[in-house]
């Protein structure tokens, strides 16, 4: 199997230097599976070409893995592995490029930041949902695709297509971009993987997919296939990669999203599986019907809170139900917040959170404008006041109703930040949604109407002395409104 890179940046033989693998040596590398070489068909100032060439030994691959192979496939003395593209070719380049992935260079330390034109070229790669699944996986990384289907049999052409493709990427990005796609997407597009997966992956994967792959639209996909659907796992990796704690159930069960079509019922998600598991999955089916995917709604949700709070001058800013910590580590980016907040009633997402927020390696400077705390919102706390701002981003719908004056009593009556910001789903716009049968999300007590919240905000205003007013977040249909609403309570100067 064969992966070539090449560069017309001049002078290209820098990128030698970047690979870390002198133009002028081939090098091998063993491995249990058979021998990683690296050599260079060309190199010289205006193209430079770099090749890994693995050769993979069947026969020690089946006697080292045997019957406790996870792909059948792999068990037999006679299979594709030799030939084509798949996990192996990709544990080859995470070892043989490591440093080059990690995006370092002693020698040239300035090189790995920078974009390179580059050309991929993998002349077979076992693609289950054939060439309009690489383009699915890797256009929105910013590549131009081109992936042929490879015949069965170019002497028998009635015979069809193979599951194979020869895969074209090009495009403008760093290398070490460009090694961590490959090293994801190769084992997500043949949908298998040599070793057994342990729950070190959740940790390779989130790793090789920083910056990229928590805002990909097929993250779902990806991660359950780069797991081998080990959904346990799945879960896991979809919780640290998801913009809203609600979205971890979302992307797998029963639902893909909060803010998508919902109401897929467990077999439905197990048939789903299964078709997919022969490329030939309804999702992939329709995606390919689709037009590109806009913005998620939640990272709109949360840009539209962020340019509220600068708008109002908040400086000082507490986020209620502050779940894995989204808001907050978006608002710690921005000096302009010079005190931080963030209470959620799950130990579990607080820990989830201080882990993404990296707590243990955070600047003395950063952290000190931080507080996390555990804390309900249905109980008084002085922890919650002398903060300019409250936030409430999708969480009143998940309070019981009875409950919910005892939360307006605590945000409004005690803690009474100048504002709160509350944003919270439109039931009206669930229409637009084909597959939603239901709430958006198993956990919700209700979701209003426009007409509803309204009520219940101008009537929390006019108790507690705010006024409000009402914001649409994402695409505003001029039938049923959009998909959120958000309601911008002011405090009178007065009360």
């Amino acid at each position: 199997m064969l992966l070539t890179i090449t560069t017309t940046a001049r002078p290209a033989t820098d990128l030698g230097f970047l690979l870390h693998k002198h133009p002028g040596r081939v090098q091998e590398f063993g491995r249990s599976f058979g021998t990683a070489t690296v050599f260079y068909p060309e190199a010289d100032e205006e193209r430079c070409t770099a090749a890994l060439l693995l050769e993979v030994d069947p026969i020690a691959l089946v006697r080292s893995r045997g019957k406790s192979s996870p792909d059948f496939s792999l068990s037999q003395y006679v299979n594709d592995r030799p030939y084509a593209a798949s996990s192996l070719l990709a544990v080859a380049l995470a070892d043989v490029f490591r440093t080059a992935r990690a995006g370092r260079c002693k020698a040239r330390p300035e090189l790995p930041g920078t974009p390179l034109p580059l050309e991929l070229r993998l002349p077979a790669l076992p693609c289950r949902g054939g060439p309009e699944l690489a383009a699915r996986l890797f256009e929105p990384l910013g590549w131009e695709v081109d992936a042929q289907a490879l015949p069965l049999d170019e002497g028998f052409p009635e015979w069809g297509d193979s599951r194979y493709v020869r895969l074209t990427l090009r495009g403008t990005a760093r290398l070490a971009d460009a090694l961590n796609h490959l090293y994801v997407l190769l084992p997500v597009l043949d949908d298998g993987k040599h070793y057994w997966i342990a729950p070190d992956e959740v940790d390779k994967l989130i790793r090789a997919g920083e910056g990229w792959l928590h805002g990909h639209p097929e993250r779902g996909l990806i991660t359950r296939r780069y797991l081998g659907r080990r959904w346990a796992l799945a879960r896991t990796a979809l919780a640290r990669l998801a913009e809203l704690g609600d979205e971890t159930e979302e992307e797998l069960e029963p639902a893909l999203e909060e803010d998508a079509p919902a109401g897929q019922t467990a077999a439905d998600e197990a048939s789903a599986a299964e078709a997919e598991a022969q490329g030939d999955a309804p999702q992939e089916k329709a995606a390919q019907q689709e037009a590109p995917k806009a913005k998620p709604l939640n990272l709109r949700r949360r840009e539209a809170v962020l340019a509220k709070l600068e708008e109002l001058g908040a400086v000082s800013v507490i986020d209620l139900g502050c779940g894995q910590g989204e808001l907050v580590g978006a608002l710690l980016a921005r000096p302009r917040f010079a005190r931080v907040g963030g209470m959620d009633v799950s130990s579990m997402a607080l820990t989830i959170a201080a882990r993404k927020l990296r707590l243990d390696r955070m600047p003395d400077s950063k952290r000190a404008r931080l507080t996390l705390f555990q804390g309900a919102l249905t109980y008084t706390d002085k922890r919650l006041s002398g903060y300019d701002a409250a936030v409430l981003m999708e969480v009143i719908e998940h309070v019981d109703p009875p409950r919910l004056t005892a939360l307006e009593r605590v945000v409004f009556g005690r803690a009474r930040p100048r504002h709160v910001l509350v944003t919270t789903p439109n039931i009206e716009h669930n229409v637009r949604y084909e597959f939603l049968t239901g709430l958006r999300h198993p956990d919700h007590r209700f979701e209003w109407t426009r007409a509803e919240f309204a009520a219940w905000a101008t009537g929390v205003a006019g108790e507690y002395g705010y006024q409000v007013a009402f914001e649409p977040v994402g695409d505003d249909d001029p039938e049923v409104g959009p998909p959120t609403q958000m309601g911008v309570f002011t405090r009178d100067q007065h009360s």
